[in-house]
């Protein structure tokens, strides 16, 4: 017998990738550089400043919260377009209760408020096979009519307008000090990337409320029972194959329904944010000024994740907030720093060697800063609308990575092939 001789292959080397936080650590680093760069380069301070920091916060919670509730129904594969709806409940539960009992009893009544909301649109989807969609716009309507028939009802004889509450206790906020006056004397000295970081760090640091942390605290808390605990796997399993499920003994119906009764209850949290929070007024008509929508974009951005839906929350609350503190002149900035993020992107997509999507962002680069070159600022109609245009501009940045539940939308009935 003759050996035959094979010849040795080398080992393919692949490409150590960062991981999914290791990514989304290092995009907030570009956009922190950019922002900073850019409040350099044209004279606005404030575009990393502590107060415009603590308004992004103040204005993204209830974005996040909506976002999360989203996050949840539709991993059991339940769409929540209702989630205006929702949060519409939820603001009226924390006035009435908040005014009643104080900020805490609020925050339970919106939370019970939202769930009633994800009770119905449970009902209607899971139950009676109803049309997501049609179901979700229907809880909208739904919410706004019964709110404003309770405001009229309740809160008429006591504010003297049906169409707003008397005023609410709100939650006390607290500061990390003596560090919150250290960053404010380093964000005073106006040092290069030294009081940008003390600007942003010491605005998410100061002025925090414990409906604020909770939100915070509710990101890895989902996380952790999405993803590393048997009732999330049973979760989520529903929404990417309900047959698969059902037949290893998972409940479908049950687990559909207490998803989306969740995401109601922290949809409703959401409204209770605009409530409760210090420098929010007391219940309002039409106040959520379609935030509900705002955290179903979030939740798409961040790819169904709940620390993406962290980055899109922050995104969209930070231009909302920088609108309203700062005018047209900073929100026209704007268009500088996203000029420099593309370009970063471009920078990623040669390092990759994907020419088209380089080229594509660096003509995105281009014509972001054209707008700025050849502009003053921008008309006052158009910075109102801030927040909602840079929900479509991301989605449409965002639509090619997507990855929603595979039975995301689907009916489904038990015994089904």
């Amino acid at each position: 017998m003759t050996a035959t001789l094979t010849p040795e292959v080398a080992p393919v080397r692949r490409r150590r990738e960062l991981p999914g936080w290791g990514r989304a650590l290092l995009w907030v680093a570009v956009a922190v550089v950019a922002v900073s760069f850019t409040s350099y380069q044209t004279g606005l301070p404030e575009l990393t400043g502590s107060g415009t920091v603590q308004s992004a916060v103040r204005l993204g919670i209830p974005i996040l919260l909506a976002g999360l509730g989203g996050l949840w129904a539709e991993r059991a594969g339940v769409i929540n377009i209702g989630l205006e709806g929702m949060m519409i409940l939820g603001t009226w539960g924390g006035a009435w209760a908040g005014y009643q009992w104080g900020p805490e009893a609020g925050l339970v009544a919106a939370a019970a408020f939202g769930a009633l909301g994800g009770l119905v649109h449970a009902v209607a989807t899971v139950s009676f096979g109803v049309n997501h969609i049609v179901s979700g716009v229907a809880i909208n309507l739904l919410g706004l009519g019964v709110t404003q028939y309770l405001a009229n009802l309740v809160f008429e004889p006591l504010s003297q307008n049906p169409r707003e509450s008397p005023p609410v206790p709100k939650f006390d906020t607290y500061s990390a000090q003596p560090l919150g006056e250290w960053l404010g004397e380093l964000e005073a000295m106006q040092r290069v990337g030294i009081s940008d970081a003390a600007g942003i760090i010491g605005g998410l640091v100061t002025g925090v409320s414990p409906l604020t942390m909770l939100a915070y605290l509710l990101v890895p808390v989902s996380y952790l029972v999405l993803w590393r605990s048997p009732f999330g796997l049973r979760l989520r399993s529903c929404g990417e194959n309900p047959v698969a499920a059902e037949s290893l003994g998972v409940s479908v119906y049950r687990y559909k329904y207490l998803a989306v009764i969740i995401s109601g209850a922290l949809a409703g949290l959401g409204g209770a944010a605009l409530i409760l929070n210090p420098g929010q007024a007391g219940y309002l008509e039409n106040q959520t000024n379609n935030r509900g929508y705002i955290g179903l974009a979030a939740m798409i951005f961040g790819n169904w994740r709940p620390g993406g839906l962290l980055g899109g929350a922050a995104l969209f609350g930070y231009s909302d907030g920088l609108q309203l503190r700062s005018g047209e002149t900073t929100v026209h900035a704007l268009f500088y720093a996203a000029a420099l993020v593309l370009l970063a992107v471009a920078a990623l997509q040669v390092w990759r060697r994907r020419w088209l999507g380089a080229g594509l962002a660096a003509v995105s680069s281009g014509a972001l800063y054209s707008v700025y070159w050849f502009t003053d600022e921008l008309p006052e109609e158009l910075t109102a609308y801030t927040p909602h245009l840079v929900t479509l501009v991301v989605l449409a940045a965002a639509a090619q990575r997507l990855r929603p539940p595979a039975a995301n939308g689907l009916q489904y009935r038990r015994g089904a092939d």
